[in-house]
């Protein structure tokens, strides 16, 4: 599907999706806790929708409800064995959620059911080391990186796992996740400096929210400093009957963006400016780009200013990139975005997406190594740019459509589902024009 967005200002209000960060932690929680949990979730996507569909070819009886999901877990959970009786053999299919596999991956070994993984999109190609080489040294078998279905067999052994912290840190958080079913300590060790730290937060309050105490620390490993969590063996997941979703900063944030583009700007309902999710940090990038923000018990909003270009350091929000890299396209001056390298790996290589969009519209961008640099113009020009398959570029073309002086036509724009389905209509509702082409 392809649509074409016109110009024009972008204001008014709008909820926030939910956020499918916590919903992928929640829902695995809730699929090994005894009891039924039922998890508030006003939104989905493909890629929450992925990881509740692995957790039932597991076992786990997941129907949606008015307000989110009710989750039973997997049969033979209970409050004294947190080790249930998955499927064995179960085909875990992952669609394109780079999330669901990696988090379920150790979840997977730790049971010790021998199922295997699938996906598609550029997921099979997105690598998996050295989470991979961590869990078979540590008892698991499995069929080589790079093919599909990956085959998991024998059990995760607890113990101590060690991880740079230049990685993703979703490895970080599968382990995590992992810990309960283990029955016996475990420790997650990652170098510093740790990227994306925030998403590992997102994890261990997840956790918490189900009962488990990660004990976080400082360490040393090999002798250099490093990061220590710790899950210890009594640990178990117990259902708290009821547990909500925030909205999502991640999806929010190409909104916000929009805002600093409009004279009168755009607010953003169900926003918790307390949040563990790094993404929020977008409201202080958007200030140091020279937009007007504001937060509130409710949300946030943003409105333009005298924006002008500067150096802004994602290590632990690469997802903001994309939004980001709209507002610099038309601030004054240069921006330099670093500690972005990561997002060569991401549904495309979002380095080079994103400036590709930014030039396909007039603008002027160029990728670096680890990340971007963007010269900014009074206006663009518009015209068509490919989204690549990546939810993240279609939704940056759509926002900067808004001051181009031509319509912009997103090729491929449907996968604005894996993330926010509801995208195109949040546009609508906030004044925008688009039309649908299949």
């Amino acid at each position: 599907m392809n649509v074409t967005v016109s110009p024009g200002s972008l204001t008014g209000e709008v909820s926030a999706p939910s956020s499918k960060s916590e919903a992928h932690r929640l829902l695995i929680c809730a699929a090994f806790a005894p009891g039924t949990t039922d998890i508030d979730c006003t939104t989905t996507s493909d890629d929450i929708d992925a990881t509740a569909r692995c957790l039932e070819a597991l076992g786990a009886h997941i129907t949606r409800t008015r307000r989110g999901f009710r989750v039973v877990p997997v049969p033979g959970t209970s409050a004294t064995d947190n080790i249930p009786a998955p499927a064995t053999g179960a085909l875990l299919d992952c669609g394109e959620s780079g999330s669901t596999l990696r988090f379920l991956l150790p979840v997977v070994a730790a049971l010790g059911c021998e199922a295997s993984l699938t996906g598609h999109g550029r997921l099979p190609q997105r690598p998996l080391s050295p989470l991979y080489e961590e869990l078979v040294a540590h008892g698991v078998g499995l069929t080589p990186q790079g093919q599909v279905p990956l085959r998991v067999s024998g059990r995760l052994r607890p113990g101590r796992f060690s991880l740079p912290g230049n990685v993703s840190s979703q490895y970080v958080s599968g382990l995590l996740l992992a810990a309960p079913l283990m029955g016996a300590p475990t420790e997650v060790v990652v170098s510093e400096p740790v990227e994306s730290l925030p998403y590992i937060g997102i994890t261990v309050a997840a956790l918490a929210r189900f009962g488990v105490t990660v004990d976080e620390g400082r360490t040393e490993d090999s002798g250099a400093p490093a990061r220590s969590y710790v899950v210890g063996g009594a640990e178990r997941l117990s259902s708290p009957g009821t547990v909500s979703v925030g909205g999502d900063w991640s999806g929010a944030a190409f909104w916000l963006a929009a805002g600093a583009l409009s004279e009168a700007g755009v607010s953003v309902r169900g926003l918790d400016v307390r949040s563990t999710q790094g993404d929020r940090q977008v409201l202080a990038a958007l200030a140091l780009l020279g937009a007007r923000v504001l937060r509130g018990s409710e949300g946030a909003a943003c409105a333009h200013d005298a924006l002008a270009g500067r150096v802004i350091d994602v290590s632990n929000c690469p997802d903001l990139v994309p939004p980001l890299a709209a507002v610099a396209a038309l601030a004054e001056g240069t921006t330099r975005i670093t500690g972005a390298a990561r997002l060569r790996l991401k549904e495309s290589d979002r380095l080079e997406t994103v400036s590709a969009a930014i030039c396909a519209l007039g603008g002027r961008a160029r990728a670096t190594d680890d990340g971007l640099v963007i010269e900014g113009v009074r206006e663009l020009a518009g015209g068509t740019v490919d989204a690549a398959g990546d939810h993240r570029i279609a939704m940056m073309a759509a926002v900067l459509a808004a001051r181009c002086t031509r319509p912009v036509t997103i090729l491929g724009a449907e996968c604005v589902a894996k993330s926010y389905p509801g995208f195109f209509e949040d546009l609508g509702r906030l004044g925008g024009t688009y039309r649908k082409e299949s």
